[in-house]
């Protein structure tokens, strides 16, 4: 049944079901690897979990923890494309689909879809001259 709600622990389970998936994707998988290494349980992946959880948290909540602007921390992580945020927001939608309700689920969605355009933006590649 999917979550009406959006709590830390439902955006812990989302967060960590989400990345589960990317690490497992062609696409996204090379560059979280490189950056955080293939075993989610390691330190790295605990410190990037807490970061998003506290960021989901604060963008769907209004609730403050998260500190600071996620675009510097990936401005670095290997060369990126329109099509490399194309495939994380699909993959984004189909985990947000599969566990929240369709208004909640749209609502993450809407959010990321405004964050991977501000980070194309950033990175000056939204395929506009």
């Amino acid at each position: 049944m999917p979550y009406n709600t959006v709590d830390r622990g439902t955006i812990k389970k989302m967060v960590r079901e989400f990345y589960a998936i990317i690490l497992k994707d062609d696409v996204l998988g090379p560059y979280f690897i490189k950056a955080l290494g293939d075993d989610l349980k390691n330190g790295k992946w605990h410190e990037h979990f807490n970061t998003l959880d506290n960021f989901w948290l604060m963008m769907m909540t209004g609730e403050r923890g998260y500190m600071g602007d996620p675009f510097p921390s990936h401005a670095f992580i290997g060369e990126l494309y329109p099509e490399t945020f194309e495939r994380w927001l699909k993959l984004f939608n189909e985990v947000v689909h599969k566990l929240f309700v369709p208004e909640i689920a749209e609502k993450f969605y809407k959010k990321a879809e405004i964050l991977a355009k501000q980070f194309m933006d950033n990175l000056d590649i939204n395929g506009e001259d």
